[in-house]
C-alpha cells in the first residue's frame, strides 16, 4: 500500500478541547506505531482532508516521521477552500503550520463551503485516490468518521481492493496501560 487515507474523530467528538489533553499523546502514539509499520511495508503518501482532531494529529506525526523517513509524503486535500475560516485562532495556526510542511495541498471543489454535498464528494474522492484507510473509530460511537467508512465499504462492495485499518478505543487503552506499567517498572 503506497497511499493511505488517515482519519478519525474531530477533537470535539472526543471531548478534547486543548492540544495538551492527555488523550492527544496516546492517539499520536497509536498513529506513530501504525504509520511506522506501514512505512516499513512501502507506504509513501499519507492523505488527510485537514479536519481538526485525528487528521491534524496524524499530520503532525507524519511531519515528525519525515525527519528520519524523508521518502514519506503528506498531502492535505480539503473538501473546500477556507475550511479553517471559522476555527479558533489556535486551530488555525496549527492548520497553517501543517499546510506549510505538507508536500501537496489542494481542494476538491476549489471554492468555499456551499453545502454538505462537498463533504460527500471529498469522502468519495479521497477513498478513490487511496489504497487504504487508517481510521480512529469505534463502531459503537457515532461520529463523522462513519462517512469515510461508508465510502470505503462501498468501494469494497464494488469488488475493489481497499484496506481498512482501525485504531479502536481498546488499542488506545492498551497503549495507556503499557505506558503506566513501564512507569512503575522504572
Amino acid at each position: 500500500m503506497q497511499t493511505l487515507l488517515v482519519t478519525g474523530y474531530k477533537s470535539h467528538e472526543l471531548g478534547i478541547f486543548k492540544e495538551n489533553h492527555e488523550g492527544v499523546y496516546y492517539i499520536k502514539k497509536a498513529l506513530l506505531s501504525k504509520l511506522s509499520a506501514f512505512v516499513e511495508e512501502g507506504l509513501e503518501w499519507v492523505i488527510i482532508s485537514g479536519q481538526t482532531g485525528v487528521e491534524m494529529w496524524a499530520a503532525e506525526v507524519v511531519i515528525s516521521l519525515k525527519e528520519r523517513l524523508p521518502e514519506l509524503k503528506l498531502a492535505v486535500i480539503t473538501p473546500f477552500l477556507e475550511q479553517e475560516k471559522n476555527w479558533n485562532e489556535t486551530k488555525q495556526e496549527q492548520y497553517e503550520e501543517i499546510l506549510m510542511q505538507a508536500d501537496y495541498v489542494d481542494s476538491v471543489t476549489k471554492r468555499p463551503y456551499e453545502n454538505p454535498g462537498q463533504l460527500k464528494v471529498k469522502n468519495a474522492f479521497l477513498v478513490a485516490k487511496t489504497e487504504g484507510m487508517l481510521i480512529l473509530f469505534d463502531e459503537e460511537k457515532e461520529g463523522s468518521p462513519k462517512y469515510y467508512l461508508q465510502a470505503a465499504r462501498q468501494k469494497q462492495e464494488r469488488g475493489e481492493t481497499y484496506e481498512i485499518h482501525f485504531i479502536t478505543p481498546y488499542d488506545l487503552e492498551l497503549i495507556y496501560q503499557d505506558e503506566q506499567e513501564s512507569k512503575y517498572e522504572e
